[in-house]
């Protein structure tokens, strides 16, 4: 008798189950694809989603055409009724949405009512260059001991961007001076890690601190960058040995015994 239920069960689940299959590929029809460029202004027109999917325009009222978001409360595009055009509803940034993903796309879908149907609509958000590089410091400082050999690296606070590709950071540039050079680093993703590199030695009897600017360039059209100032302390080395002023120096027996009795006890000397 169990044996007879379950059959039972198991029969009526898969006639529902080729049933919902079947009413679902009746209402879903094909996919429409579209690429726009980010932060486009609202009613921008990003298709027309009426001729993409071979619908008249007057149909769309009469049927009660809308744009329903996927997985998502916000809408992002609209349907103008008249028209048939997809519109920008909200502006789409692609850093808030995708982040650092190489690709974003967003997923909606048009309802058409009286009969059914379901077009799903993929988005692909471009990447625009709207984001300069930005270090997290405008002031980059460390102490290198005058000592420090011609050839000795320092590691940098790489400089970030929120875009991505080209449109992120691409190179360095250091200001022009007689210490130091700057090299980059391209680690896997792209990732770029400056370094500083001492082409001179630093004296710091000479000079006891030395300040340039790093900059920080992205690949867009416009360019934008960044900068950052180095400041870099030099810490004394025991490099220079006491010296007297003379070679030589000369005092009489009555000199001395005279010192003993001055209140600063100063030997003079001549």
């Amino acid at each position: 008798m169990q044996s007879s239920w379950n059959t039972l069960y198991r029969g009526l689940f898969i006639h529902r189950f080729y049933l919902f299959f079947f009413i679902f590929a009746h209402f879903a029809h094909g996919d429409v694809s579209y690429t726009i460029a980010e932060e486009m202004k609202r009613s921008s027109v990003i298709g027309n989603i009426a001729r993409d999917l071979g619908l008249g325009s007057a149909s769309l009222s009469l049927r009660k055409a809308r744009i329903d978001a996927d997985k998502n409360d916000k809408r992002y595009s609209e349907i103008n009724l008249r028209t048939g055009d997809l519109i920008v509803a909200e502006r789409m940034d692609r850093e808030s949405l995708c982040g650092k993903k190489a690709t974003c796309i967003l997923k909606e879908e048009l309802v058409l009512e009286n009969p059914l149907e379901l077009h799903r609509i993929s988005i692909q958000v471009q990447d625009i260059n709207d984001n300069a590089p930005e270090f997290s410091e405008n002031l980059i400082s460390f102490e290198m001991r005058e000592s420090a050999a011609k050839g000795a690296r320092f590691l940098l606070t790489e400089a970030r961007d929120a875009d991505i590709g080209s449109n992120a950071v691409q190179r360095y540039e250091l200001q022009n001076n007689e210490h130091f050079t700057i090299h980059v680093n391209t680690e896997v993703g792209g990732r770029k890690q400056p370094e500083l590199v001492l082409v001179k030695e630093l004296d710091r009897e000479q000079k006891a601190e030395v300040r340039f600017i790093l900059t920080a360039k992205d690949g867009g059209n416009p360019q934008k960058s960044g900068t950052a100032v180095i400041h870099v302390t030099v810490l004394d080395a025991n490099d220079n040995a006491p010296v007297f002023r003379k070679s030589i120096y000369k005092c009489t027996l009555e000199t001395l015994l005279l010192s003993w009795f001055l209140p600063s006890k100063t030997i003079i000397l001549w």
